[in-house]
């Protein structure tokens, strides 16, 4: 069943306007999450609103909205100031430029949409699709929306498009204020490295193949407790020993073959095995199947 449709909206570029529908592209996740109880009879906590000055429990309908414009002094709107503040949603992404997806840097993608034509945009939908998949490139835009400018890059994949959120410039840090080594790289130690990654390496990413392995810990542990089992931590694991040597580390590693590839390696002899026992079968059919006389 196809996901329903979050909102509409219409790309534009040059005179060309295409009406889109947004749907998500992710879905919850299915995640673990557990409730505060009170420990002495079991019941559900609420959450309330307490006063910082008098301790008071306040209701939600004596609450107003503040901004802090120095420590401890706040300036307060009115509902209908803070519609005021908000941007005025304009529905339609605004192309403004193409450039190549590779040069968007992930660290600027904060989540994605799928995109899909809107009635009477199907010809123009896919000719967008077409024309951005052949030549490599994604179409950079904004919207408001929600109080909001927002920044997005669309992409081509097959007939479709994606709608990558993006962040702007001033919300990603730069990766100058994060420390470099200054330890240098020799040309042997390169070229371990570099062997180690390719025994590893594949030609497409594969996420179906990962699973939530800690979530599934988890609902197994609660499915033993629900059914009355004890659970207890595990023991603590000792920290293995420091690595001093890098290049006796890298050799290791390199004479170490990861199970994905040793099973893929069994997976192989065992269908090399079959095809030729296969081979081996119809071999000896045919030879035990009389020749036809000539008529």
């Amino acid at each position: 069943m196809p996901p329903r449709s979050l909102s509409t909206a219409s790309i534009s570029f040059g005179l060309v306007t295409i009406p889109v529908r947004l749907y998500p592209a992710t879905r919850a996740s299915a995640g673990v999450s557990f409730h505060l109880l009170h420990a002495e009879d079991g019941a559900r906590l609420k959450q309330q609103l307490v006063c910082s000055v008098d301790g008071e429990v306040v209701p939600r309908t004596e609450a107003i909205k503040g901004y802090e414009f120095e420590k401890g002094h706040y300036v307060t709107f009115t509902d209908k100031e803070l519609k005021a503040l908000d941007q005025e949603a304009t529905h339609g992404i605004e192309i403004t430029e193409f450039v190549p997806f590779a040069s968007v840097d992930p660290a600027y993608c904060e989540r994605a949409y799928f995109l899909g034509p809107d009635k009477g945009g199907d010809k123009a939908f896919a000719l967008l699709a077409r024309a951005l998949a052949e030549q490599g490139l994604a179409a950079i835009g904004q919207y408001a929306a929600r109080g909001k400018d927002y920044l997005v890059a669309v992409r081509a994949d097959g007939k479709h498009l994606v709608m990558h959120q993006l962040l702007h410039s001033d919300e990603v840090r730069s990766i100058d204020e994060v420390p470099a080594p200054a330890a240098e790289v020799r040309g042997p130690e390169l070229k371990l490295a570099e062997q180690l990654i390719q025994q590893l390496a594949n030609d497409t990413f594969a996420p179906g193949k990962y699973e939530d392995r800690v979530r599934e810990r988890i609902r197994g542990l609660i499915e033993r407790k629900v059914k009355g089992e004890e659970i207890t931590a595990p023991r603590e694991a000792k920290p293995g020993a420091k690595v001093v040597d890098l290049m006796e580390a890298l050799r290791a590693s390199l004479a170490r073959k990861p199970a994905a590839t040793r099973a893929a390696g069994a997976g192989r002899a065992r269908a090399a095995s079959a095809r030729s026992g296969s081979r081996a079968k119809r071999a000896v059919a045919h030879a035990r199947t009389p020749a036809r006389k000539a008529g």
